[in-house]
């Protein structure tokens, strides 16, 4: 195991009817005047935001609103909230959404307090203070709420990049399962994606003698296999729900991922086809992570067949290990299957005329991404190829 340092302040407030208190957690982190910072019209339909704004306003506490985050949240209304703040000597945020959202928030948080273009952040500076930041958390998928991480798209050029200092990690985050159950199943199965994706980015390391976080890594996993199919079937199970809502933290606040190295470049290869085609990125995770696997595979196949048995059930073929280590994500690409998730290119809309065009953005050259594997620009394009044709 390597050294690390984990820090992870947040307060979670989990439960029924949680958000009717945030105005006391905005005031017991010192908010007077607050930004509320949502996405479309589903707060304002549901009651939500009218919820959120009554509790602040019984504990005497200003507020104005800036709506309209879109999924892969764009930098213009990063800048229209930075404005907006300075005019309205804004001293917290209150992000009331998913991921997308919460990451519109950090943004706008670091930007308001730096003089320079807050775009800097997410060019390679170091964030050293932001604004305060709370969250009701409406969406499990991006564990944003417990993270300091941060992604943004760039409009002029559809570049999607991100960031990560802990002075982004909210003060308190509100976790109420009951505001997930109006998710269409296409975003639960997003979300549930995304939430595997974060833990596979960690599992799959090169550093030794794991066994704790390799442990912790395989528990959200399973839990994921378990709950997920149960909400898809049943929006209202408030239980599986709740798992799903607090797995969703554990797997993005570091607590799976420390004292191993680990590996985003699935995440990387993702944020490429959101930023061109505007798609969910749980979808786009769904179509690069087993094309990722059926390249890297061979790079440690005991590692694969440890998923396989492990998280999927797979029985170990001692003989032959690299077949267990396929069956696995044979079945990891089946499940997402089963809860709607495209797997190739043409189910998420991708066109493989584009492969170049991704593989030139991620600015590779004649370099290679860190990571598992480490993967040159021909690397990557091979993935994507993967991805093209992929079936069952």
């Amino acid at each position: 195991m390597d050294n690390f340092n984990f820090y992870s302040p947040t307060e979670f407030v989990f439960g029924k009817g949680r958000e009717d208190e945030c105005g006391e957690y905005v005031r017991k982190y010192g908010g007077s005047r607050v930004l509320i910072h949502y996405g479309g019209g589903s707060a304002v339909r549901s009651g939500l935001l009218g919820r959120v704004e009554q509790s602040l306003a019984k504990n005497g506490i200003y507020y104005c609103e800036l709506g309209g985050v879109q999924p892969n949240p764009r930098d213009t209304l990063v800048y229209q909230g930075i404005d907006l703040c300075r005019k309205e000597q804004v001293d917290l945020i209150l992000a009331v959404g998913g991921g997308s959202v919460i990451d519109s928030a950090k943004a706008i948080a670091a930007g308001t307090l730096y003089d320079g273009d807050f775009w800097d952040f997410y060019s390679g500076k170091h964030i050293e203070k932001a604004l305060p930041i709370g969250v009701v958390l409406t969406i499990a998928a991006a564990g944003s709420e417990g993270s300091g991480d941060s992604v943004i798209t760039k409009e002029d050029g559809l570049l999607k990049r991100g960031t990560g200092s802990d002075a982004l990690r909210s003060k308190f985050s509100i976790l109420d399962p009951e505001l997930t159950q109006t998710l269409p199943p296409y975003q639960t199965a997003c979300g549930a994606t995304d939430i595997m994706a974060h833990v596979f980015e960690r599992y799959f390391t090169n550093t030794r003698e794991v066994e704790i976080t390799d442990r912790l890594c395989e528990a959200v996993l399973i839990t994921m296999v378990k709950e997920t199919p149960r909400v898809i079937a049943d929006p209202n199970n408030y239980e599986a729900r709740a798992n799903i809502m607090w797995a969703g933290m554990v797997a993005h606040n570091g607590i799976v991922g420390v004292g191993r190295s680990q590996d985003w470049n699935s995440h990387g290869l993702e944020h490429e086809l959101s930023a061109l085609y505007d798609c969910a990125h749980g979808a786009g995770l769904a179509v690069i992570m087993p094309a990722w696997m059926e390249f890297v595979y061979k790079h440690d196949v005991m590692r694969f067949c440890e998923m396989a048995v492990r998280v999927f059930g797979c029985q170990m073929n001692f003989e032959d290990p690299e077949t267990t280590a396929l069956e696995g994500i044979h079945r990891f690409r089946s499940f997402l299957h089963s809860i709607g998730m495209p797997i190739n290119f043409a189910e998420l809309g991708a066109r493989p005329e584009d492969i170049p065009v991704m593989v030139e953005k991620l600015g590779l050259g004649d370099g290679k991404t860190w990571g598992f594997v480490r993967l040159s620009a021909e690397d990557v394009a091979e993935i994507y190829r993967i991805a093209v044709d992929a079936t069952l």
